[in-house]
């Protein structure tokens, strides 16, 4: 190395046009040794950067016109983005003609070109054979160019597999197995062989031993002898939340991530990273450059699951922002053979990019749709919007590309940088925008961390943004009222929709029987809450809650209850925490836990979740008369309302979502109760109300009962009355805790979302004559309750609102 090379004044041609290229230009204009950088053929943001030309006319195949460009320019450096050109040669044509070039030559940058193949000067070598051959961990596996062999080989394995097309795919030639079921495998086969969903790279293919675990992506600069990398980070490959749909080039990234310890960095770097480049060497095709190493971290250990030449999209957008070095210095010092003089470091912060894609990606997508940014988005700090699939013309920045817009945040840790960077995708609108809404949630169910401060969103949220839909449950109900109702034996006086179902078995034929009253539920995100918190044993209080207190609204004494426990696998502590709460639930509701059901289904649920549902039957001892007394209620009956203890077990999507774009993390001091934690103060069981109201209703005091749950009060008091009248609430009647209220202003949500989603402190509403409120508010206050008097029934015409609530405003102050 001389003096002259160290100090170099750098003259960059930056090939391709992606959001990779894109956060490259943007780091290597900071570097003090660069003096331009040409975009060969850059994007709509690229030009913008300080020291950075576009040079649309040139695209990353004209390798001719790129290297007369680079000499009529004075180019002393040329980095190459994009794997195409690199596995086509295009480093040999500038270095044979005295430009040096950061990336692998023809001959290692093969090792991407095919899953299979590495193309050296002995020949033909197969990849997996080269990791064996140097003792480097990877999956079982066998490569085909004939269909009907690999039909053969698939139907002979007793293992899952991987299909991989061996040709380059642009990141989405691998398919995972959807199911158990060899069928959906067979249909991938004949469409990646046969029907050439991939083009000429699924020719031949790759059939790969399924690893199962979290994959790492390493990103390492090379030499040809010394390696050093970035930290390890995790990206989200399929389409849709929760890791479902088709597989793309990345929706997501974050890093660092918490699975990677210093001791499986070691233990990559020593089995896998320096044995893959000295094998590559002692073969003669040394790697200069970046290569891209993807690891599953299995339970016998890290295995190689792709190598890739090049800088990972969107890992570069994650990945560069934490780099605190001078990118320029270590791509000279990779091609000039003086790696191990260089230090490359890595700040102690977290970083998150989510990708904003077109609507249709992976599949066909349109492109020159108008994008807007708003500007504030550009604002914020350390916060950056790389642009991948964009193009700007005199007219308007327009999309160009399946994955179009990255927005990328650092922060001190995870949940700060994810609430940054969720905040900035909510200032970019383009036609049929759609961003996966999980990233990094391997990480938020690995551990807790604490956040730092940062501005409110004031975009509104609700239900329906979070994922669920009211209106789609009450269209679902209406529609199979009549094919539940064709099943009706005698004595069933059940209806889909209520809180709960009724078999009298005396009408059908049991004489002096009591009447059955049976009921179903279960815990939803709430439960992903226990997870993230690592707190087990509340949350079977939540799942008695919600089936008890549903069959009590038909008058009915709960007597035995059976749950199922559905896990992705089974973790004896935690399903003996669950258990514990489910016990303490059952003694609440003076029920027997009569038995249940715990299955593994690790295909289907996320690693360390768990889903509950549970069923209660309970009677009605012979001669009492089901609640609700429809035709006894008459217009002035009054509403009576019972606290909740919180929100319950309903909105809890909603709820993620405001804390996530908040300020806070689920460890920090609760503001509306700053004793306990967020995430503590959240998991307060459902209110039980069995022995507070039984007592009652055996008294013949009480005409119906509504168990505020999912749809808030708006949705439950309908549900108990008859046609003509309808619930007249008054806001201004009970106090709303100070919870709700919190949710309300930090989540910017409408005071009709809240009615529609969230119980608002009324837990139970009671329909009560008006000369009995006195007697029953008596015998509840006797026993500790808290008793409002929330509104009364009016009379009703038509299909107007079964539920009116008066004075809403008052959620405002």
């Amino acid at each position: 190395m001389t003096a002259r090379t160290k100090n170099q004044i750098l003259r960059i041609l930056l090939i391709g046009g992606g959001a990779r290229e894109h956060a490259l230009a943007w780091k290597l204009s900071q570097s003090t040794r660069v003096e331009t950088i040409f975009c060969a053929p850059g994007n709509g943001a690229t030009g913008n950067i300080s020291k950075a030309t576009n040079v649309p006319h040139l695209s990353p195949d004209q390798h001719a016109g790129l290297l007369a460009f680079a000499t009529e320019s004075t180019v002393n450096l040329v980095v190459v983005g994009p794997e195409v050109p690199l596995v086509a040669g295009i480093v040999d044509v500038f270095e044979s003609n005295g430009i040096q070039c950061f990336g692998p030559n023809k001959a290692a940058a093969s090792m991407e070109g095919s899953k299979v193949s590495l193309r050296g000067i002995r020949g033909i070598v197969a990849a997996k054979d080269f990791m064996a051959r140097h003792s480097i961990p990877t999956a079982r596996y066998r490569n085909f160019n004939d269909y009907a062999e690999a039909r053969e080989h698939l139907e002979s394995v007793d293992y899952k597999v991987v299909l991989k097309a061996d040709g380059l795919a642009a990141g989405k030639g691998v398919i995972l197995p959807s199911s158990d079921s060899r069928q959906d495998m067979y249909i991938d086969l004949h469409k990646t062989m046969i029907d050439k969903q991939f083009g000429s790279a699924g020719n031949q293919v790759v059939i790969e031993e399924y690893l199962e675990g979290q994959e790492l992506s390493f990103l390492s600069f090379v030499d040809g002898y010394t390696i050093k990398s970035l930290v390890p980070a995790q990206d989200h490959k399929q389409i849709f939340d929760h890791d479902q749909g088709p597989n793309t080039g990345g929706m997501g990234c974050y890093a660092p991530t918490p699975i990677a310890s210093e001791k499986l960095i070691d233990e990559v770097h020593r089995a896998i990273l320096q044995p893959t480049v000295d094998g590559m060497r002692k073969e003669r095709m040394p790697f200069k450059g970046l290569l891209f190493t993807g690891i599953m971290v299995t339970k016998d250990g890290p295995k190689v699951l792709e190598y890739n030449i090049r800088f990972g999209d969107p890992e570069t957008q994650t990945l560069l922002p934490l780099l605190d070095g001078d990118l320029a210095e270590i791509m000279s010092a990779c091609t000039n053979g003086y790696l191990d003089a260089i230090d490359v470091k890595c700040k102690p912060a977290c970083c998150v990019t989510v990708i904003a894609a077109a609507q249709g990606y992976p599949g066909p997508y349109p492109t020159g749709d108008p994008i807007t940014i708003d500007a504030e988005a550009y604002d914020a700090k350390d916060t950056h919007i790389f642009h991948a699939g964009t193009s700007l013309t005199s007219a308007a920045l327009t999309t160009a590309g399946g994955r179009v817009v990255a927005a990328t945040a650092v922060a001190p840790d995870l949940e700060t940088a994810l609430s940054k960077v969720y905040n900035t995708m909510s200032k970019i609108h383009f036609e049929g925008m759609h961003y996966r809404r999980d990233i990094a949630h391997r990480a938020l169910s690995h551990h807790s961390v604490s956040a730092s401060n940062h501005e409110r969103p004031e975009v509104s949220l609700s239900y329906a943004s979070a994922g669920v839909s009211i209106d789609a449950g009450t269209e679902l109900v209406n529609r199979i009222k009549s094919l539940a109702a064709s099943t009706r034996q005698f004595g069933a006086k059940s209806s889909i929709g209520g809180f709960g179902g009724q078999v009298d078995l005396a009408a059908a034929g049991y004489e002096q029987a009591p009447i059955i009253s049976s009921g179903v539920d279960g815990v939803g995100t709430k439960s992903r809450l226990a997870v993230r918190m690592n707190r087990h044993n509340s949350i079977g209080i939540d799942l008695v809650a919600m089936v008890a207190n549903d069959i009590l609204t038909e008058g009915a004494e709960p007597l035995w209850l059976m749950d199922t426990m559905n896990l992705h696998k089974l973790d004896v502590e935690v399903g003996v925490s669950i258990v514990e709460g489910v016990v303490n639930g059952c003694i609440q509701a003076n029920c027997n836990l009569a038995g249940g059901e715990t299955a593994e289904l690790g295909d289907v649920i996320q690693k360390g979740h768990y889903i509950l549902d549970a069923s209660c039957s309970g009677v009605l001892r012979s001669g009492r008369k089901p609640l609700p007394w429809k035709d006894d209620m008459e217009e002035g009956d009054v509403l009576l309302g019972l606290r909740s203890s919180g929100p319950h077990s309903n909105g809890y999507s909603l709820i993620q979502k405001i804390i996530e774009r908040s300020n806070l993390s689920f460890t920090s001091p609760a503001p509306w109760e700053p004793s306990t934690s967020v995430g503590l103060s959240l998991l307060t069981p459902t209110k039980i109300y069995v022995r507070l109201l039984l007592s009652l209703f055996e008294k013949d005091l009480v005409k119906g009962a509504a168990h505020i749950t999912g749809g808030g009060l708006v949705e439950n008091l309908p549900r108990i009355l008859p046609k003509g009248l309808r619930a007249e609430v008054e806001a201004k009647s009970w106090h709303v805790p100070e919870v709700f209220r919190w949710l309300k202003r930090e989540g910017n949500v409408e005071k009709e979302e809240m009615a529609r989603v969230f119980n608002m402190g009324i837990g139970m509403v009671l329909t009560v004559a008006e000369g009995h409120v006195s007697e029953v508010t008596k015998i509840l206050e006797q026993k500790g309750e808290t008793v409002a008097r929330v509104g009364r029934l009016v009379g009703s015409e038509g299909e107007g609102a079964g539920c009116i609530i008066r004075d809403i405003e008052v959620w405002d102050q």
